[in-house]
């Protein structure tokens, strides 16, 4: 099969091509910068620098590449993330899941492609009542954040508009796996706090994971939403302290929710204290998609233990760095980011 690649040079399009790869595809993968060029030829696939807002571009790429079927995974999630502002962070994603989906669906159509995968996001999203972690069936947050209010509504853009056209969603977990995961140095700089009782949901999935199961969902009819994230749904209380540890760094301050609130944001506090986890059984049935990564517990140490912890500047200490400081700088980091 020819797969249409979006996203390719990125954190799971770099782990997707080679799968693809390997079931023997293949690939044809998109990037926005000139660097990124060679790397996706190492990888085995044919690159192809796109701008996926350009939807006369985008029409004539796909049309003249004759693919079978498009993945969309482009992304442009900053390294660091105002969660106080989120929708500013998040304004180019946004495009891309809107217009660039747009686009490439118009593509799809001028080209007869009838197999069509998109990325999407499960963590944080669901509605908040109820049990702390839901199936594809729960709906949605009907009152995210107002700071978030742009992204969540480019998500359900996506959403809808990939399973109108008889597309699968996959609605990915928090990324680990990389030696650049956004979670990395605000947990060794101790800013990323528990907030209040830390009771939060989070939904985590390995890179590996991820795009093992992207692969999978090619080979299955649309229309259809899976949750893929692993086998263990947890709160920040207990999750966090365990990935401090595999780091090597010191257990994660906590803050108030009041102080999280006035300094990074509602949304930062929703997701710390009010989340909902994932369930992935629907993929693991659907999809025959088995983990190599089943759980972070094992995850984390997998991924992260051979990474040498980061040294303390000289002098510093606890009493230099409070924990309302730490809180107000946590609002710029990502908790990890999803492309």
């Amino acid at each position: 099969m020819r797969v249409f690649v979006t996203g390719a040079s990125g954190a799971i399009g770099t782990r997707l091509v080679p799968q693809l790869i390997e079931h023997g595809h293949e690939v044809i993968g998109t990037h926005n910068s000139p660097g990124s060029a060679e790397r996706l030829r190492a990888l085995g696939a044919t690159a192809l620098r796109l701008d996926l807002l350009d939807r006369d571009a985008v029409i004539d790429a796909v049309v003249a590449h004759k693919p079978d079927a498009i993945v969309h995974e482009a992304t442009a999630i900053p390294a660091e993330i105002d969660f106080k502002h989120f929708d500013r962070s998040f304004h180019e994603t946004n495009l891309l899941r809107t217009k660039g989906t747009d686009a490439l669906l118009a593509a799809a159509e001028a080209a007869g492609v009838t197999r069509f995968v998109a990325q999407s996001y499960a963590s944080a999203r669901y509605v908040r009542t109820g049990g702390m972690v839901k199936t594809e069936d729960d709906p949605l947050d009907p009152t995210p954040p107002s700071a978030s209010s742009e992204s969540v509504a480019a998500m359900i853009h996506l959403e809808d508009a990939v399973t109108t056209a008889g597309g699968i969603v996959l609605r990915y977990g928090i990324f680990y796996g990389a030696a650049n995961d956004g979670l990395i140095v605000p947990v060794r700089k101790r800013m990323f706090p528990i907030v209040g009782g830390g009771a939060g949901v989070s939904s985590f999935v390995h890179l590996d994971d991820a795009a093992a199961a992207t692969v999978l969902a090619l080979e299955h009819e649309g229309p259809a939403i899976y949750n893929i994230v692993d086998d263990d749904p947890a709160p920040v209380r207990e999750w966090l302290p365990v990935l401090a540890e595999v780091l090597g760094a010191k257990s994660p301050r906590r803050a108030p929710r009041w102080l999280a609130r006035l300094l990074a944001g509602d949304a930062a506090v929703l997701m710390g204290t009010e989340s909902r986890g994932g369930s992935n059984a629907k993929a693991k049935r659907e999809l025959g998609w088995t983990l190599r990564h089943p759980t972070w517990r094992r995850g984390f140490a997998a991924a992260y233990g051979s990474i040498a912890p980061a040294k303390e500047p000289k002098g510093e200490s606890d009493a230099r760095t409070s924990p309302s400081a730490a809180c107000s700088r946590s609002h710029r980091r990502a908790p990890a980011r999803v492309a």
